[in-house]
């Protein structure tokens, strides 16, 4: 039984998991869009936006937080000198995902999450 198990597994574990969020979430951060498969893009729409919360309110506590998942400082700098105060007066909803069909290779679900432009 999964009772309590919020979240998609993706055939990984609770460590490759992180990692893969982080490493989307940088990759995300560094060109503002991305394309990835439907279910890792749904995984990361909560990973991205709680940084860019985090992002948007700026402090040095903050910024220690989110450089906990963003091991890039040019990402980390990005992140909170330009994405966050972009989205000072928005109160969430930063990221948007797209639906682009099917990868050929496999068959897989793919989409474009990338950050709404406000």
């Amino acid at each position: 039984m999964r009772h309590r198990k919020a979240g998609r597994q993706l055939r990984r574990t609770s460590e490759q998991k992180l990692a893969l969020m982080r490493n989307l979430a940088t990759s995300l951060i560094e060109s503002e869009r991305i394309e990835t498969t439907e279910a890792k893009a749904k995984e990361l729409r909560p990973f991205i936006e709680k940084l860019v919360t985090k992002a948007r309110a700026g402090t040095l506590h903050a910024r220690r937080l989110a450089i906990r998942h963003i091991h890039k400082r040019a990402a980390a700098d990005k992140l909170f000198q330009k994405i966050g105060p972009k989205f000072a007066t928005r109160p969430g909803g930063y990221t948007r995902i797209l639906k682009t069909g099917h990868r050929k290779g496999d068959g897989a679900e793919m989409a474009i999450i990338e950050f709404c432009q406000d």
